[in-house]
């Protein structure tokens, strides 16, 4: 059941996401609460490719920050990043990657769940890194839209994406993802985590579930390893669904502060699960 953790959009999205082409000298904590009004949103349930049930017509989707505070679950989460501006500077060969390979090593490894929150544009810039990702059967595959634009104004400088554009954007990504098989699901992350009532509306008929997260790595914006793990542990408590980035070029120290990480849960009594083991078995 996600009502433990189903949100209103009008509490706010509950953290700020680190979002890479944001200008230098923004920081998680200058974002404000994204904030939209409108019915309670109502649970969906999936079948087991993902596929939405219906919804009452005119509800909004659920939005989730967390999980259940009772036992020792977290999820740990990874975005995949990608917009124009990135693969134009790919093809400049200004940056060489923006798939960090050594967190996908360490994550199969170790047997270590996660969920990734995939761009359509990632997915077909690094195909063979996505159906590596599928491929690990303890690898959730999740929306991330398809360019990484805001469906909101003020997004830290993000392109805005028009509203007439919104659904189809994250539909396109579902039809991208379909092809690489695994653990499809129907969790969807706004990129910024802006999100305001147009835009739940916008994304409300693909039946999909709105996943924010209560813990920020802040990983694009970190110099080393060090504060990225000092972000993630100081607010990691049981539920927590962490935000981290896979996105090389532009979080490059997350695959050096995920071992710490994972030791530090490990220390706290904190299991990593997938989002659906998180709430409660759902694929979104």
């Amino acid at each position: 059941m996600l009502a433990f953790c189903a949100v209103l959009a009008l509490a706010g999205c509950g953290g700020t996401e680190a979002v890479p082409d944001a200008p230098a000298t923004s920081a998680p904590a200058e974002r404000g609460a994204r904030a939209s009004s409108g019915p309670p949103p109502v649970e969906s349930t999936h079948g087991p490719t993902g596929t939405p049930a219906p919804r009452r017509r005119g509800a909004l989707p659920p939005v989730v920050n967390h999980g259940p505070r009772t036992g020792t679950r977290v999820a740990l989460t990874f975005d995949a990043d990608m917009t124009d501006a990135m693969i134009a500077r790919l093809r400049r060969g200004e940056v060489s990657s923006y798939a960090n390979l050594p967190i996908l090593t360490l994550l199969e490894k170790r047997k270590v769940p996660a969920t990734f929150f995939v761009t359509g544009q990632w997915a077909e810039q690094y195909p063979q890194v996505t159906r590596r990702l599928a491929a690990n059967p303890r690898v959730e595959l999740a929306n991330h839209s398809y360019e990484h634009a805001a469906f909101t104004g003020d997004c830290y400088g993000l392109p805005r994406l028009p509203a007439d554009r919104m659904t189809a954007d994250v539909a396109r990504t579902f039809r991208v993802l379909e092809p690489f098989g695994g653990r499809q699901t129907r969790y969807f992350r706004f990129p910024g985590l802006c999100h305001d009532e147009a835009a739940l509306r916008a994304v409300a008929p693909l039946g999909v579930t709105v996943v924010d997260g209560d813990v920020v790595s802040g990983d694009p914006f970190a110099r080393s390893a060090a504060p990225v793990v000092q972000a993630v542990l100081s607010a990691v408590r049981p539920g927590s669904i962490v935000i981290m980035h896979v996105t090389e070029a532009n979080a490059q120290y997350t695959d050096e502060a995920l071992p710490l990480i994972l030791a530090g849960l490990q220390r706290r009594g904190l299991e990593p699960v997938t989002l659906s083991e998180l709430l409660g078995g759902q694929p979104g």
